[in-house]
């Protein structure tokens, strides 16, 4: 069951999880990140991490439009290893919803990867 980063992340990216992952397995968009399903061990340390809220196990009914998304930008972004700086008006977008309509976006992040 791994896990997945759903809307929630979108224009907040807070990048906590990705400090704890012990696979590394998240990976960097422009306003969001994503975690690849095959590289994710299920330990689960992640989701508590997350300010948003924006981590489900894959079997979770909310998380489930989210589990294609994850793979597919998983494997065109960079990969990520280090909390990075968090958009400076994240805090305004946590709670907002439709954000993938609004705001999301294919372009990659700067990545963190070393």
């Amino acid at each position: 069951m791994p896990y997945v980063v759903t809307e929630s992340c979108i224009k907040c990216k807070y990048m906590d999880c990705c400090e704890v992952c012990p696979v590394d397995c998240f990976y960097e968009g422009e306003n969001m990140l994503v975690i690849n399903p095959d590289e994710c061990i299920d330990c689960g340390v992640c989701e508590p991490e997350c300010p948003a809220e924006a981590i489900l196990p894959d079997s979770d009914d909310k998380a489930e439009k989210w589990t294609k998304l994850n793979e597919e930008f998983s494997e065109k972004w960079p990969n990520i290893v280090k909390k990075g700086e968090a958009p400076a008006d994240g805090d305004k977008y946590k709670d907002e919803g439709e954000k993938f309509t609004k705001y999301f976006s294919e372009k990659p992040g700067a990545g963190s990867a070393e």
